[in-house]
């Protein structure tokens, strides 16, 4: 599954391009993407442990920037 959120609050494309590095290599994450100039991610994962997944993105996510929310 592929999904794209919405993200608020990400503050420099170094942030975003060090997020999608992070989100990466998170467990059972497919591929990702980061868009600094759309204020966007994309996640691939699996179906079934997709919850799971972005769980741990978000936490990733949150050390890289504290500021930055993904809208999900």
């Amino acid at each position: 599954m592929k999904k794209r959120f919405k993200m608020q609050d990400l503050d420099c494309a170094n942030c975003a391009a060090k997020m999608e590095e992070a989100v990466k290599k998170v467990e059972g994450v497919k591929d990702a993407s980061v868009s600094f100039m759309q204020q966007r991610i994309t996640v691939e994962a699996p179906d079934d442990r997709f919850d799971e997944i972005m769980q741990e993105v978000v936490r990733v996510c949150k050390r890289v920037e504290p500021d930055c929310e993904i809208l999900m």
